[in-house]
């Protein structure tokens, strides 16, 4: 059993009194996350705000079996705790970690090997915006779709966490990218991040952009989080044996999908979500993204793109910034001491 002496024995945490909007979200005093043996217990100092918080929150995404029902899926802080088979860590450590749950709070309890040491030249703010994002378009882009230097990509949502995050490290690794934004803005954001070609979607049909372009070739790998109709007109941006990713479904549904053009281009469209996956999974993306990515965040080629902080006490008002998507980049929750 970890020790758990000289911590207090409650912290305030911010849960979600029932489904329902931004004002759901009240604080309340817990009991300590107890660690078990592979696990750390984290004194939070940064909570990253996600999407899929916002989903939680609304009724829509349940804690997976056993995580804590706090939302919250990415903290950073000091290691106060660690399990009697944690290895690589030590009490004093600072560590950013992904989270099945429970970031909205004083302490978070994650899996060891779900932890990463804090990049060099980085804030906790910013290594908090780190693990949902990075985790979640190592795994589709690059390992589910394999995007290659040379290749065309293509992310919606461009100044999202997760779009600031693909641009960057879709360019890193030497492809071409395009994305689509809202505003010009948002459009002048995006290419200072690297992309090459940017689409604003209230004025122009992307996948019409895009077959102007690439004179008529496509984009060879599409990173998707808005479902609907973007279904059919993904595929119509998709080169031949393009691969498109599907990670949410803000517009919901597609209504209408014409399977045959996915047959004459030979195209692929798979899709995931992180949160259900085992801890062994999770591991080995933190691994990957340890040796591959964090020497570029390290060497100043990649950086969290940050919109704002909000203190753990407003995060109604974090969610309510994110529900308006006004912002670009992160949202992140701070420790309120």
């Amino acid at each position: 059993m970890a020790h758990m002496q000289n911590l207090p024995d409650t912290m305030t945490a911010i849960a979600i009194s029932e489904p329902g909007g931004p004002e759901v979200l009240v604080a309340e005093e817990r009991p300590l996350p107890v660690p078990g043996p592979h696990e750390i217990l984290i004194r939070v100092e940064a909570a990253g705000v996600n999407r899929p918080d916002v989903l939680q929150r609304k009724g829509a995404y349940p804690p997976p079996k056993g995580a804590s029902d706090l939302p919250g899926l990415e903290v950073a802080g000091e290691i106060v705790v660690c399990g009697d088979e944690v290895k690589r860590y030590k009490v004093g450590d600072k560590v950013t970690a992904l989270a099945p749950g429970g970031g909205y709070a004083g302490y978070c309890k994650v899996s060891a090997g779900h932890a990463l040491p804090i990049p060099a030249g980085l804030s906790m703010i910013e290594a908090a915006a780190l693990p949902e994002t990075f985790f979640t378009v190592w795994t589709n882009v690059f390992d589910r779709c394999a995007l290659a230097a040379g290749e065309r990509f293509l992310v919606h949502g461009g100044t999202s966490g997760i779009g600031t995050t693909a641009i960057q490290l879709a360019k890193a690794f030497g492809a071409e990218v395009f994305t689509t934004v809202g505003s010009e803005d948002k459009a002048d954001a995006v290419r200072n991040l690297g992309a090459d070609h940017v689409i604003n979607y209230r004025t122009d049909a992307f996948e019409k952009v895009i077959h102007e372009i690439t004179g008529g070739e496509g984009v060879n790998v599409i990173l998707d989080m808005v479902g609907g109709d973007y279904v059919e007109r993904n595929w119509k941006a998709a080169a031949v044996e393009g691969r498109v990713c599907q990670i949410a479904t803000l517009n919901g549904v597609a209504e209408n999908a014409n399977f045959s053009r996915l047959m004459v281009k030979r195209l692929t469209h798979t899709g995931s979500t992180l949160r259900p996956r085992s801890d062994a999974f999770k591991t080995a993306i933190a691994e990957n993204l340890e040796a591959k990515v964090w020497p570029l965040i390290e060497s100043g080629k990649v950086k969290p793109v940050m919109d704002s902080t909000f203190p753990l006490a407003q995060a109604a008002e974090a969610h309510r910034r994110m529900e308006s998507s006004g912002h670009i980049g992160k949202i992140v929750l701070t420790a309120s001491s």
